[in-house]
């Protein structure tokens, strides 16, 4: 067994763990080990902006998690990926920049007491990391590494319901990240705009880091356990191409393993609920009763219907149509290689109150997930309305002691009976869409669940037949106060009753952003560094804009 030192290791090099190791390593001088489960480099077609779409039912860089029998979706489980890649999510996803709202911010804020995590404390983080190729202060940062731009091109169909949701009263909103979240409008994606390619936290934040020797990277290689001492984490026990290894950090272990790996690698290591523990032998080093719980997951519902022409994407990604849009892409970057087919959206309030609580997707072509059948890909319109603060909590269990075991994860999708209420008057409200000019004009006929569904009855058995994880898992090491007895981790992530732990993921969303999540994964590991290192440079530097000028979102 071969032992090594490092100051600081990461574990696990998506979103979160790039940011964090590349400024320990840049900024600080800290000898690193970055330590990732995936592979290190992916597909050249995953960068390309319409390139991930060729992986979204492939595991090459995901890993799909045991979801266990759900009951109030007749024991169905959905199908709940993880990113397995250096890089992680933002390797992987459809790239849309979406912040999420500031009340979601100010209320972790003010459940922790004021602790430093509100919308105006995170803004200048997400200025500083933003490099946007339109977009300005107040709310924008302009020379960041994070390249935020519009997608190349918008079909017909995307602007059509732009203009179909216009027609119905919702107002044109430019910037979904600004003064105000509703409305409907195209989104941004971490795009170059430069280039046309993605612009993942590898490219950004890693990428500058990767040939200093005082980062080490280790990809296709696990954390089986973190190794404690007297109540300190001194390191970790991995398991890679060469075998069984130990690495030992001398200020601390960092976790960034996500949302279902993070819980599972401290259960693992003696620190979670000691009755789930002692059920598979393995010994208390610290009794955390919320390891594992809280966890939150934006989830959608589909309506799709027919078009009566190709107005979307149906079958620019094979044949003759798939060689002559590559070849617009290398010779101009133009065409449709530049769009992630995720172009617009909505953010609205089924019951009409100002704060949105749907973000409704338009997706300009037949899309549904792999496990639901019966209806054949053609040229379409998929809206999916997305429930942004579901009620319902899950869990992400131990299967066993065995660190080889995939978690159990229990996503709860409509485990409150509110969140099934929303998403049904979602439904409704895009078949109402549907019905709108001009996409009306562009519609042939629904196809699924079909008019015929119309029932509050039967669109409940639609949507548990369908539902589907919208890639966003959160919270399952949430932080809060002391007296918080399902607290994970502190204000300052750091793990309670573990020295030298710290938490940096997703995991530790008290609540669900309402929005896409990596950006605010990316703002999250920004301030950890300023934790982590005590850094003084968000007081001494001038920011792009300051935050106390700053009006909020949705108060």
């Amino acid at each position: 067994m071969v032992s090594r030192r490092f100051d600081y290791i990461v574990v696990g090099g998506g979103s979160a763990g790039c940011v964090v190791a590349s400024r320990l390593v840049a900024e600080h001088g800290a000898r690193v080990l970055l330590v990732e489960a995936g592979p290190r480099r992916a597909s050249r077609i995953l960068a390309m902006p319409a390139g991930y779409m060729k992986f979204l039912a492939r595991e090459t860089y995901l890993t799909m998690h045991r979801v266990i029998p759900q009951p109030q979706l007749g024991g169905r489980a959905p199908i709940v990926p993880q990113a397995k890649v250096l890089g992680g999510g933002s390797a992987v996803n459809a790239m849309v920049y979406i912040r999420g709202q500031a009340a979601d911010y100010d209320r972790w804020d003010e459940a922790l007491g004021g602790a430093g995590w509100s919308y105006r404390d995170l803004l200048p983080y997400f200025i500083r990391q933003e490099g946007n190729d339109h977009l300005g202060g107040p709310y924008h940062g302009v020379g960041g590494p994070l390249k935020v731009s519009h997608l190349g091109q918008h079909s017909a169909m995307s602007r059509a319901f732009v203009q179909a949701m216009q027609a119905r009263g919702i107002p044109y909103t430019a910037d979904f990240n600004g003064a105000r979240q509703d409305g409907v409008g195209f989104m941004q994606h971490t795009i170059d705009w430069a280039a046309r390619r993605r612009c993942s936290a590898v490219d950004a934040f890693l990428g500058p880091v990767l040939s200093n020797p005082k980062l080490t990277l280790e990809t296709e290689a696990t954390v089986t356990r973190i190794h404690l001492e007297k109540g300190r984490a001194t390191g970790v026990e991995l398991q890679g191409r060469g075998g069984r290894t130990t690495a030992f950090a001398d200020a601390e272990v960092i976790l960034a393993a996500g949302t279902y790996m993070t819980p599972k690698l401290l259960m693992l290591s003696g620190i979670g609920p000691s009755d789930e523990l002692s059920r598979h032998g393995i010994q208390v080093e610290a009794d955390l009763p919320g390891v594992g719980r809280n966890l939150q997951d934006h989830h959608e519902v589909p309506v799709v219907a027919t078009t009566s022409g190709a107005f979307g994407y149906f079958g620019q990604d094979r044949g003759l149509a798939m060689l002559s849009n590559g070849l617009q892409y290398v010779m101009f970057k133009s065409g449709a290689v530049t769009t992630t087919g995720v172009e617009a959206c909505a953010f609205i309030d089924p019951d009409g109150n100002e704060r949105p609580t749907i973000q409704l997707y338009c997706v300009p072509t037949v899309y549904l997930d792999r496990d639901v059948s019966g209806v054949e890909p053609t040229h379409g319109v998929t809206l999916n309305p997305c429930l942004l603060r579901p009620k319902a909590r899950g869990a992400v269990r131990l299967a066993s002691a065995d660190p080889a075991a995939m978690p159990l994860v229990d996503p709860q999708f409509f485990g409150d009976p509110d969140d099934l209420r929303l998403t049904i008057a979602g439904l409704r409200y895009a078949r109402e869409v549907l019905a709108t000019s001009p996409v009306r004009e562009m519609v042939h006929a629904e196809i699924f669940p079909g008019p015929e569904t119309a029932s509050d009855e039967d669109l409940a058995a639609h949507c548990r037949k369908t539902v589907k994880t919208n890639y966003h898992p959160v919270g399952t090491c949430r932080m809060g106060r002391a007296n918080d007895p399902h607290a994970v981790v502190t204000s300052d992530l750091a793990v309670r009753g573990v020295q030298g732990l710290r938490v940096v993921d997703a995991s530790i969303m008290p609540t669900i952003p309402s929005g896409n999540t990596n950006a605010p994964v990316l703002a999250i590991a920004d301030k950890a560094v300023d934790i982590i290192i005590g850094s003084s440079r968000m007081n001494d530097e001038p920011m792009a804009a300051s935050p106390k000028h700053i009006p909020s979102l949705f108060h």
